[in-house]
């Protein structure tokens, strides 16, 4: 029903198969990635939702509305406040962390790794970028579509191309974590793994975590079935496969995460899980990893830590650390309730959305949208703390302190101080 009108969100194979990092694809190159919400739809036997309507909401004041659409709309396409995520979209951030030795490589045996250029934003733009797309209103167009020629096996002068959209998180995850440094392969991995909807930041770092245990003598290659070897991406693939298959006992406790596979067959000291949530693609110093611990979702997403590193040549306190991310993560809370796409946070600050609320006739102060904030950020907290989350509980993968940061080594006290404070704080945040 409506043609043009709708939205349609979808499982694959790994959500039927409860595979707990299955994700939700939407929008055919958009997901609901972390957080395995692909295994709850296959909980519920629930393949597909579509979404659909052709009402509009009344606008009080139609001038002050078109006012700061137009001063909206400027800023999104004509600032340079978006023109990265048109230009190579977020795929640009290979180069530069790899510069500074903040991306992950080899399970973070190091930030840097050798292949970076072949899996460049600005590689992929020149070789295989065949279009971007955008998400339904937005003027940005950051979906960035790669195109693979392959030749039909025995049709001469027959080919097939297959599009595979690409970003950051899909290459570092598929890419620099495995030791893949081939653009084309690394399209066919991640094309992969969007065909049976798995988390692509979840599967690199459950693949890694393997082939690092692999290398110890933890399991055997009775277990990985397929040889497990960093760059090689057509075992990896297969590997794949086998994460929706669950042919054997590894498999089974591989696709239930990193977290779980390493507590049974040991290894947590380099299972790269923060919260039981496999790693984003930042190594950029103590802020990053505590921003993966104390978020809400375990994300970089929840109140960009990474981003904390990066401006400052030397970090505060880590209980001024932990005080600054969780005001992000209350602003982010904002922004989130208004389906405001994060790669517009810096358009959309409090002043701004204060503005854009009042011609539909909502009227919130700055002060009132920050309190907001940290009512849903409160009540959130809660909810996690009532289905069993312990604060206190929280596991620190090892080897991030084992593997220099822009920061230098991250000094585990630092983090555990961070920590506590942020233990504190909840306490006192979520008393009744």
């Amino acid at each position: 029903p409506n043609p043009g009108f709708r939205t349609i969100m979808r499982i694959g194979l790994a959500g039927e198969r409860l595979v707990r990092f299955a994700c939700v694809v939407t929008e055919t190159y958009r997901h609901f990635g972390r957080l395995g919400l692909g295994a709850v739809f296959g909980a519920k036997r629930l393949k597909a939702l579509v979404v659909s309507g052709r009402r509009s909401l009344e606008v009080p004041d139609r001038r002050g509305y078109r006012e700061v659409y137009d001063e909206l709309y400027e800023l999104s396409t004509k600032s340079n406040l978006m023109r990265k995520y048109h230009d190579l979209g977020t795929p640009m951030n290979v180069l530069p962390l790899n510069e500074i030795g903040a991306l992950p490589t080899r399970n973070l045996k190091s930030g840097r790794f050798e292949h970076a250029e072949g899996i460049s934003g600005e590689h992929m733009a020149e070789n295989y970028l065949i279009r971007r797309a955008a998400c339904s209103g937005c003027p940005v167009a950051c979906i960035h579509l790669a195109g693979i020629r392959e030749p039909y096996p025995h049709e001469k002068y027959f080919y097939k191309t297959t599009t595979v959209s690409y970003d950051y998180e899909p290459t570092y995850s598929l890419g620099s974590m495995l030791g893949v440094g081939d653009a084309k392969w690394l399209l066919r991995l991640i094309h992969e793994v969007e065909r049976v909807g798995l988390d692509a930041m979840s599967t690199g770092v459950a693949l890694a975590w393997a082939t690092e245990a692999l290398e110890r003598g933890l399991i055997s290659e009775e277990d990985t079935i397929v040889r497990l070897r960093w760059g090689d991406a057509e075992a990896y693939r297969s590997a794949v496969s086998l994460l929706i298959e669950q042919p054997n006992d590894f498999y089974a406790a591989l696709a239930q995460g990193v977290e779980r596979a390493s507590q049974i067959y040991r290894g947590s000291e380099f299972a790269m899980a923060f919260g039981g949530n496999e790693m984003p693609g930042y190594h950029t110093g103590p802020a990053a990893h505590i921003g993966f611990l104390i978020g809400g979702r375990h994300s970089h997403l929840d109140n960009a830590g990474y981003s904390y590193d990066q401006k400052r040549a030397e970090l505060p306190d880590p209980e001024q650390v932990v005080d600054d991310l969780m005001a992000e993560e209350a602003w982010r809370m904002v922004l989130n309730s208004l389906v405001v796409c994060l790669f517009a946070r810096g358009i959309y600050k409090p002043e701004t959305v204060s503005k854009a609320l009042a011609p539909l006739g909502i009227r919130l102060s700055v002060e009132d949208l920050r309190d907001l904030g940290w009512r849903i950020y409160r009540e959130r907290m809660r909810l996690k703390m009532n289905m069993g989350f312990d604060p206190s509980g929280l596991r620190v993968p090892g080897r991030i302190f084992e593997t220099p940061s822009p920061h230098g080594l991250i000094s585990p006290d630092y983090v555990q101080r961070a920590l506590e404070h942020y233990h504190e704080r909840i306490k006192e945040l979520c008393s009744p």
